[in-house]
């Protein structure tokens, strides 16, 4: 018969520092799978980009902001 959670759940850490050694030490055992790198979406021409309206109340709000990094 499997072990239930509560047979396997370890105590809470008494600091940061026990809880990072108990991680580095269960490190090894844990195995990633590495993910491929996503291919960039191709641009959308903007030409191509229609039939999007904005209420005008957003749009003066949007219009408002300061561009990004200003």
């Amino acid at each position: 018969m499997p072990k239930t959670v509560k047979d396997v759940t370890y105590a809470d850490p008494e600091s940061l520092a026990q809880l990072r050694r108990d991680c580095a030490r269960m490190a090894p055992d844990w195995q990633g799978i590495p993910s491929p790198t996503p291919e960039p979406a191709p641009a959308t021409p903007l030409s191509s980009i229609h039939g999007v309206s904005v209420p005008a109340r957003s749009a003066r709000l949007l219009d408002g902001m300061s561009e990004y990094g200003d």
